[in-house]
């Protein structure tokens, strides 16, 4: 053991623990307090509660209320426990906007850095499509002439064109680095499945790559994003079998930073996919290799068929939700046996091709990985009465996702079988302090828990009014809230479709309007807190923001957080006994607390939030004032 990298001293007649222990009761009790942080009881007990989980290394709830330091307390223990076991603690936040706030100089980090006066090293492990793509970008650059696009390849770093030496590569290529590209343009120059890295001729001058190289040498903490987690789990013996690192190296513990939402990102991350897009793309690019006329006419024919099968998925596609449901036809069904077994017959084509050697090698290893792929997703849509499947809509493409499990049974095996501290921190990761939707939701048998209340006083500072409105008269509503509002306004949607309806009836005047999506997000984040009377306007933004004084002086939740009528939420309905009450209520209710949490953020902040129901949600008025932290106006 190192002792010298530790925080504190451990003598010859002390454990690790009971050296932590004192160190923990020095860092609240004395030194805190004389850096001028007020000392809270409430902190205290989540520290002491944390080091029973680091000690018996496992999982834990840690439900704290806002004010309640629970950043600082996780990342005490995270910090330490790294530098005694020699591997770094795994952050694990919500998305990257909040990756970026809890790095930012005015962060939790910086300010242990600073009272402690001590330097920890911490690495961000963006998700992959975080990062440009050179390759994406050269062909982006062909097909457009969008001036957005000429700006990406302006600010490529001089090594990327093969000047200088390997000695002068840095990092480089992060989405935040080009905060003016809206999403859409961003996915025309951004990682996809569709990139073979292994493979690729411009590998080691590639952003991602050396992002990659520069996070996994950290010393004590990487923060990264849920999905990001979550996509390491799933692949991380596959790529030690084709040779490559896991995309995280091994962590000493895990702390899941709003820890609710994990459930989404595994569901994200647990999936195959095949788009209509896609499969045009990959084949088209092989059929311009030197190939036979056989493999030629197979190519046309899958792709004449692959679209006929989408054109039929599209057209018994449920559009009432994002993930939109499909039936499970006889006709679906023998279309994509059929399309199976032709895209089994090009894989075997593709074997005489490769021993030509008539193809680029980059270009057959993309089509055969994706083509294996596809034929996977058609196996589990004709054999697996137990997948989940959905067809999205993502700009001008579509895509047909599958899901083979309910996550829970994978990250039962794969994640909280190690005995390693799992720590789930959040304000809400209970439905009045029963933990039991999260648990059996990640498949978590074994935990303790806790709940600690906020130290503020609600009350005196936020005022809630719940509005009994039908739908087509919201837009008018909230516009007159923040036309009459001094500061920032915080509008929260279910969906784009809402969010979209309300951009364009809205009656806002003179302020600037602000939505998800325009732009990178954190960069929309940045500007909304600068602008003390915007208003911003998201889909994602429940949870993790913090915007503390008068930029967000408002919060308008426009409708019930209810979860969509998807495959994913029908298949958790279908294993509950009582739907209702063990998944849709639980879903809408710890999302709504999250919502009302980003108003206060500090005990100098005040404000409103205003909650809209439509009529037919009146009755479910009691559930909702049990987990408000004040009793609400209700407005009908």
């Amino acid at each position: 053991m190192n002792t010298k990298s530790l925080p504190f001293p451990v003598t010859s007649d002390q454990s690790f623990y009971e050296a932590l222990g004192d160190w923990i009761g020095d860092v609240f009790y004395d030194i805190l307090p004389e850096k001028g942080l007020e000392l809270r009881d409430e902190q205290i007990f989540m520290a002491f509660q944390l080091e029973q989980a680091y000690k018996n290394k496992s999982v834990i709830f840690a439900e704290a209320g806002v004010g309640t330091g629970k950043t600082i307390a996780y990342l005490l223990y995270a910090v330490a426990y790294a530098r005694y076991t020699g591997r770094p603690a795994i952050i694990a936040c919500a998305d990257e906007t909040l990756i970026e706030q809890l790095v930012k100089p005015t962060g939790d980090i910086k300010k242990i850095e600073q009272m402690l006066d001590m330097e920890i090293d911490v690495r961000l492990a963006k998700s992959r499509e975080q990062y440009l793509c050179l390759k994406k970008l050269d062909e982006a650059d062909k097909r457009t002439e969008d001036e957005a696009i000429e700006d990406v390849y302006l600010q490529l770093p001089e090594f990327v064109y093969g000047a200088g030496s390997m000695s002068s590569f840095y990092p480089y290529g992060d989405r935040k680095e080009y905060p003016y590209l809206d999403d859409e343009q961003w996915q025309a120059v951004n990682y996809d499945s569709l990139q073979d890295c292994l493979s690729c001729d411009v590998r080691h001058r590639c952003g991602q790559t050396l992002h990659r190289e520069y996070y996994r040498q950290a010393g004590d903490l990487i923060v990264c994003s849920h999905d990001f987690y979550m996509e390491h789990i799933w692949t991380k013996d596959a790529r030690v079998r084709e040779g490559q690192l896991p995309l995280l190296p091994e962590a000493s513990s895990v702390i899941f930073d709003e820890g609710h939402l994990l459930e989404y990102a595994a569901q994200k991350a647990l999936t195959y996919k095949t788009s209509l897009q896609s499969m045009e793309k990959v084949l088209s690019k092989l059929s311009g290799n030197d190939v036979r006329e056989k493999t030629l006419l197979l190519i046309d024919s899958i792709l004449e068929m692959h679209d006929d099968w989408f054109a039929l998925i599209s057209k018994s596609a449920d559009r009432s939700s994002e993930r939109m449901k499909i039936k499970k036809t006889d006709q679906l069904i023998q279309a994509t046996s059929k399309l199976k077994k032709s895209i089994d017959d090009l894989l075997e084509e593709l074997v005489f091709e490769s021993e030509m050697y008539v193809i680029d090698e980059y270009d057959l290893k993309i089509s055969e990985e994706y083509l294996e792929t596809v034929l996977f997703s058609l196996k589990l849509l004709v054999e697996d009465d137990n997948a989940i499947i959905w067809l999205e809509e993502n700009f001008d493409d579509e895509r047909l996702v599958i899901m083979p499990r309910m996550v829970e049974e994978i990250l039962r095996e794969e994640v909280f079988s190690k005995k390693l501290p799992f720590i789930f921190s959040s304000a809400t990761l209970s439905v009045d302090e029963d933990f039991t939707y999260l648990a059996a939701s990640l498949g978590i048998d074994d935990y303790s828990s806790f709940t600690v209340e906020s130290p503020y006083e609600y009350e005196e500072v936020m005022k809630i009014q719940i509005r009994v409105l039908d739908q087509a008269e919201r837009a008018n509503a909230i516009s007159e809230i923040v036309n009459e509002n001094e500061g920032g306004s915080l509008i929260l949607f279910n969906n784009h479709e809402d969010q979209n309806l309300f951009r364009f009836t809205n009656m806002i005047e003179e302020k600037q309007c602000l939505y998800e999506g325009d732009e990178e997000i954190s960069t929309l984040v940045e500007k909304f807190q600068e602008d003390t009377s915007s208003v911003l306007a998201s889909i994602n933004l429940w949870e993790g923001l913090d915007v503390p004084g008068l930029s967000l002086n408002q919060v308008m939740i426009e409708s019930l957080p209810f979860p969509p009528d998807d495959p994913v939420f029908e298949a958790k309905r279908n294993h509950a006994e009582d739907p209702m009450k063990e998944v849709d209520l639980p879903y809408m209710l710890l999302r709504l607390q999250q919502g009302a949490g980003r108003l206060i953020r500090s005990s100098s902040d005040k404000g409103n939030i205003t909650i809209f129901l439509s009529p037919e949600e009146e009755k479910w008025i009691p559930e909702i004032k049990k987990i408000l932290p004040v009793e609400p106006e209700v407005v009908k």
